[in-house]
């Protein structure tokens, strides 16, 4: 029997291959329904193979497992790749970082590409940890697996606002998708109330799609009455947010809702996070989806620049970059 949730269970069946406008207008109202109140949802029958899945859970696990001095050989660089140990990240307004690790990847780009060669920010080649060269095709086939399920998705996202099926794509041909393997510890019994896995905090991106094991600890902040909600484990399934981006580019239609993750379990949790966001020029305007100037709450603003701005209000790391004045 599937846990009980608030949180509504969307069935993604009859949505691939593209063929089925009756599955994506059905698709597209649920989800509309979903991020316009609460702002999370599940998805079942995503696409995604349990093998893919499977294997980037293993290579998690394995990657954890390393002692610390080992994972510090791929430490995270200024292009937000790699690994962040425990008290890397603070979330704002936190008063105690993250009782997390994380490992992270983007867009695997060479060193010749034009807009890396341009210096264009968060863009280059992955930082992989020269001890565990499996890391590699088990996380990217995840990366690559889950981007195509975000595509679709995003097709039904269009869908539900009432605008072309394709609006996304153009805006994701260099897409600046990022994928984190988190491990938590669990956290002391007489941890602090302040103390969090991840602290409360809404996502910088357009759409969070999050593999988690089945330990729980996820929590949403449900508006209606402003109560904490668990999102436990749905096996099968995803958890998909609305970021802060897809929020302001629909005038705040779509809710961006705070989330936290407290591991009060006494197990060690595993997670899996893709923030699925456009290409770094995107400009992200509100009267693209049909708001009126008058209407209109934000200026258009390009989606790499809002992101870079949130990653460095957050990252330890991309503090100190920022103070020495460091390019990333």
């Amino acid at each position: 029997m599937p846990p009980v949730t608030r949180i509504p269970i969307i069935d993604l069946a009859g949505l691939h291959g593209g063929e089925d406008p009756q599955a994506l207008a059905r698709v597209g109202r649920e989800i509309y329904d979903a991020c316009t109140t609460i702002g999370f949802f599940y998805i079942v029958n995503h696409g995604v193979p349990q093998s893919v899945i499977d294997a980037a859970e293993h290579a998690a696990r394995t990657f954890f497992a390393f002692p610390v001095e080992t994972k510090r050989r791929a430490a995270v660089n200024a292009r937000h790749r790699g690994f962040n140990a425990l008290g890397d990240a603070t979330m704002y307004q936190a008063k105690r970082p993250d009782y997390k690790e994380f490992f992270s990847i983007g867009l695997e780009l060479p060193e010749d590409d034009p807009d890396v060669r341009a210096g264009q920010a968060l863009r280059g080649p992955n930082n992989w940890p020269d001890f565990m060269p499996e890391l590699r095709p088990s996380l990217y086939g995840y990366y690559e697996a889950v981007a195509a399920c975000g595509a679709e998705l995003l097709r039904a996202v269009a869908a539900g606002l009432g605008i072309s099926e394709d609006f996304f794509a153009s805006r994701y041909t260099k897409r600046m998708q990022r994928t984190q393997m988190v491990y938590y510890p669990p956290q002391p019994p007489q941890s602090d109330a302040d103390q969090f896995g991840v602290a409360p905090h809404t996502d910088y991106g357009c759409i969070t799609l999050l593999w988690q094991d089945q330990v729980g600890g996820l929590q949403v902040r449900e508006i209606a009455n402003d109560t904490w909600v668990d999102a436990p484990p749905v096996p099968g399934s995803f958890v998909v947010n609305v970021g802060d981006l897809l929020a302001r580019w629909t005038n705040d239609r779509f809710r961006s809702t705070l989330h936290r993750v407290i591991n009060a379990s006494g197990r060690e949790r595993y997670s899996i996070a893709t923030f699925y966001d456009p290409t770094y020029g995107a400009q992200v305007d509100p009267r693209d989806l049909g708001v009126s100037d008058a209407e209109r709450r934000y200026e258009p603003v390009a989606a790499g620049d809002y992101i870079l701005g949130r990653i460095n209000d957050s990252m330890g790391y991309r503090k100190k970059h920022a103070t020495q004045g460091t390019a990333a």
